[in-house]
């Protein structure tokens, strides 16, 4: 490979959270002996490519950094990147604007298509960040749950979003595609459905797809909006460089908006709270990273991720009887349901987890997910030490 994917970097002082907190409340400690593995928040730990930091250092080497408006090569990126990438090929300037982070969004558009009380619909397993958002605002969620079918692939059940939304009297939904944390890329007959339940009960739409560079190889992502011209008026779509490319410090998300009257509402919604603004350096990150390198390292970046996807799962049905998994078609996390092995074990899920992280392996609680017995892990980071994981697991965790 031309990019490098096997460096083990010592991220541990360095002003990050994946590998300086253990996500769990009271005194969980690793043993001594044991170096920490962070696997847990969606961030990676690779490298970051270097035509992205040689696109920050060019404007570094200009040395004021005032009030500024962004480039027209920032606007340029995100359309040719959408038109190559994503197959899209009718995103025009106007239909873009600047968001402060996907979840800084996803409450703009909570705040400007909802009143307080108000319910609002999401999958689960939820991503923890959604409903997060939805506590501090005082939108309730209401979880419509995944189902796995006999092959254990999750998937919707268009008849309970449809009761639910209808039950609580909905008039927004967020929709995550590719979902996180299951790893499943809708196909278009799936996302089709979906939203003709939503044109079906009037519901507005945000479609978080921060993880829609993330692809194995064999599925394809389908932008929501693409599916249909109501999907397309309906529909905030949410977007950001920061899962493909691991710059989530930078800060800077986007959306897409194709209905001038969904736009006006939502635009006008992040410009009231006064912080909706980027960092100069964020904009010329995503400039270098939507550019035929950064689509070549993404290419590169996703057949790493399949082979640790692929060993991680082999491995959990070659070891750990009892647990559940679906191999991801998108993303780069796992999402275990150790129910299962929990109850044949004698086990609590809080154990599992705790005998993982004295050895070393920081993984992520599932129940904050809305899935009993689970638990999330994140797979971005050198081969070597996703051996070098479940060896620790096989022999500490699973016993």
């Amino acid at each position: 490979m031309k990019h490098d994917f096997t460096t083990v970097l010592d991220r541990e002082g360095h002003d990050l959270i994946a590998a300086n907190r253990i996500p769990y409340d009271g005194e969980i400690r690793v043993d001594e002996g044991f170096s920490r593995i962070p696997m847990w928040i969606a961030d990676m730990s690779f490298k970051a490519p270097a035509f992205i930091t040689d696109s920050i250092k060019e404007r570094l080497s200009f040395p004021n950094f005032g009030y500024f408006e962004k480039p027209d090569a920032y606007y340029d990126a995100i359309i040719n990147w959408h038109a190559s990438r994503k197959g899209v090929r009718d995103v025009k300037r106007e239909y873009i604007g600047y968001e402060n982070g996907v979840l800084g969004g996803v409450s703009s558009a909570v705040t400007a298509f909802t009143r307080p009380g108000e319910k609002v619909l999401v999958h689960s397993p939820t991503y923890v960040g959604f409903t997060a958002v939805l506590e501090d605002l005082g939108r309730p969620a209401v979880h419509s749950e995944l189902v796995r079918d006999e092959n254990g692939i999750w998937r919707m059940d268009y008849a309970d979003m449809d009761r639910k939304i209808k039950e609580n009297g909905i008039r927004l939904a967020i929709f995550c595609s590719p979902h996180n944390p299951s790893g499943r890329v809708w196909e278009r007959e799936e996302i089709l459905r979906a939203m003709e339940v939503y044109r079906e009960n009037d519901c507005t739409v945000i479609s978080d797809e921060i993880w829609s560079d993330i692809i194995m190889p064999g599925n394809v992502h389908i932008p929501t909006q693409s599916v249909s011209d109501d999907a397309k008026r309906r529909t905030i779509a949410l977007y950001a460089p920061s899962k493909t490319f691991s710059l989530a410090g930078l800060v800077g998300s986007y959306h897409v908006v194709y209905d001038e009257t969904l736009r006006m509402k939502l635009e006008g919604q992040s410009r009231s709270t006064h912080y909706n603004e980027a960092c100069v350096l964020s904009d010329y990150a995503l400039i270098g990273a939507f550019t035929r390198e950064g689509a070549e390292w993404v290419d590169e970046l996703n057949a790493v991720l399949d082979e640790n996807l692929a060993y991680a799962c082999r491995f959990i049905e070659e070891n750990f009887g009892g647990v559940k998994v679906m191999r991801p078609q998108g993303t780069y996390m796992i999402f275990l349901d150790c129910a299962d092995w929990c109850r044949e074990h004698g086990v609590t899920s809080a154990q599992l987890r705790e005998r993982g992280v004295k050895k070393g392996v920081i993984w992520q609680n599932g129940e904050a997910f809305f899935m009993k017995d689970s638990i999330r892990m994140n797979l971005a980071l050198p081969h070597s030490l996703v051996v070098e994981a479940f060896d620790r697991l096989k022999k500490y965790a699973f016993v």
